[in-house]
């Protein structure tokens, strides 16, 4: 995939994130995250329009799409998780008081975060409509690749550590609880960049993106948006 991609054909993904993170290092929660983003990109593109939660038509049932941009000739879909561990702090302008709680279950995380990149090819079969997973985390555990002889856990092929490669079918616990297999139709190599630098444990945040684009075969005319 073509690395962190871009937005509506408008803006790339990395300008985006960069102007967030200078305005707003830190978030109080996924929600804010979203809002936070689309009036960054309102204002590096005002041609490109935001519709948060939009339905997407796909398999005889609807989803909901947590972000969809639409420019003048493309559009993006995007997918968010905001996955923090506890830290305390006053940053911003005007300055802001955070408490964010600590989010026990990282093997979820990443369950969720490859389940968000496998939605993303499903809404994505339209020639002019590309996707983005976006995570931004301060939990180092998920960027950080597991130690030499660490045990085989139930999350072993959802790793989305640095340098890690998502592809094919991915198994649950080896495939004792079939409800988490998860099948990509892309290879997706992991890179996570840095976001903010706050103060004190659990202030470096860095941040997810996989870029999904549609298949070489899809019709121009197939809808994904009910």
């Amino acid at each position: 995939m073509d690395g962190n991609g871009n937005v509506a054909g408008r803006v790339s993904l990395d300008d985006i994130i960069g102007k967030l993170g200078r305005q707003r290092p830190v978030f109080h929660s996924e929600a804010d995250f979203q809002h936070s983003f689309a009036r960054a990109l309102w204002e590096l593109s005002p041609d490109v329009h935001s519709r948060l939660e939009v339905p997407q038509r796909t398999e005889g049932k609807a989803e909901y799409l947590d972000l969809l941009c639409i420019g003048p000739s493309t559009r993006t879909a995007i997918e968010f998780k905001y996955f923090t561990r506890g830290w305390t702090g006053t940053v911003g302008t005007p300055a802001e008081d955070y408490a964010l709680k600590g989010h026990a279950a990282v093997d979820l995380a990443r369950l969720h975060f490859v389940r968000d990149i496998a939605r993303l090819e499903r809404f994505c079969r339209r020639s002019d409509q590309n996707g983005l997973a976006v995570m931004l985390t301060n939990d180092s555990s998920l960027w950080t690749p597991p130690g030499a002889g660490r045990g085989r856990t139930r999350d072993q092929e959802f790793r989305i550590h640095q340098g890690q490669e998502l592809a094919g079918t991915l198994l649950w616990a080896e495939g004792a609880y079939k409800a988490n297999t998860c099948t990509l139709r892309g290879t997706y190599r992991l890179d996570w960049e840095p976001y903010s630098e706050l103060d004190g444990p659990g202030g470096e945040f860095r941040y997810l993106a996989v870029s999904v684009s549609p298949p070489s075969d899809v019709a121009d005319d197939v809808p994904s948006h009910v």
